[in-house]
């Protein structure tokens, strides 16, 4: 404890070895009466003493503990992995709308690709000419026409080809 002057005198350091085993009974009854009467006698041994005990008081208390479960470790890893799984879900929560965002964007891509690839199949096969409608070109017409290689430049050659070729019944 405290002296007169505030400050806290230590324990003797022949007796500061044998106050543990003092306060827990180990000392044989000469020594146990020799440390007795010096702890009466000297503040700092007393205040060692007293410091000591405190802390045996707290180690009891700490001792008490109650007994753990078997399934102690079992309680608590699923806890833990509750926990670990409640983190996830809200992340997921979180992501949720993004990704359905995401699906909806890619699904009227695909359709907008799908629509463009039919629209341009369709305008490629009626802007070619129909070849089975075609009448196939037979020797007996560039023979009577002026000139086979080139087509007609108006509407009046174009006729003439076709006055020139039986009329157009062939």
């Amino acid at each position: 404890m405290a002296t007169e002057t505030g400050v806290t005198k230590r324990a003797c350091r022949d007796h500061e070895a044998k106050l543990e085993e003092y306060l827990n009974g180990e000392l044989s009854g000469a020594e146990a009466k020799e440390t007795a009467e010096h702890v009466k006698i000297c503040s700092g041994c007393r205040n060692a003493l007293d410091q000591a005990a405190a802390g045996a008081r707290l180690l009891q208390v700490a001792r008490v503990t109650p007994e753990v479960a078997p399934d102690f470790a079992l309680r608590v890893m699923a806890r833990i992995r509750r926990a670990e799984q409640d983190r996830v879900s809200d992340r997921a929560r979180f992501w949720q709308p993004c990704v359905y965002l995401g699906w909806r964007f890619a699904a009227t891509a695909m359709l907008a690709l799908i629509a463009l690839l039919a629209y341009g199949t369709r305008w490629t096969s009626r802007s070619q000419p129909n070849a089975i409608s075609m009448r196939p070109i037979e020797a007996h017409d560039f023979l009577f026409a002026s000139d086979p290689t080139r087509p007609p430049a108006n509407r009046d050659e174009a006729l003439m080809m076709v006055a020139e070729s039986d009329h157009g019944n062939n």
